[in-house]
């Protein structure tokens, strides 16, 4: 069983890959037009950082959860 600081950990990577990743992407996406290079790679880090993130949400929702035993 996962602790619950792994799991809170995981939560908080996954969402920071996701939105950093988007505003890579965007990021890259506006500067295509000044430097092309710089912009490809921006925008395909930006991608793939948002895909790993979405990696990370689907492995964490297959780890089993503790009960909550507060009740």
């Amino acid at each position: 069983m996962p602790s619950a600081r792994l799991l809170a950990r995981l939560d908080a990577l996954a969402w920071v890959l996701i939105y950093g990743g988007l505003i890579a992407l965007v990021l890259g996406i506006a500067s295509h037009g000044h430097t092309a290079i710089g912009g490809w790679s921006l925008s395909v880090l930006g991608g793939i950082a948002a895909l790993a993130g979405v990696v990370v949400i689907v492995l964490r929702s297959r780890l089993p959860q503790k009960p909550d035993s507060k009740t």
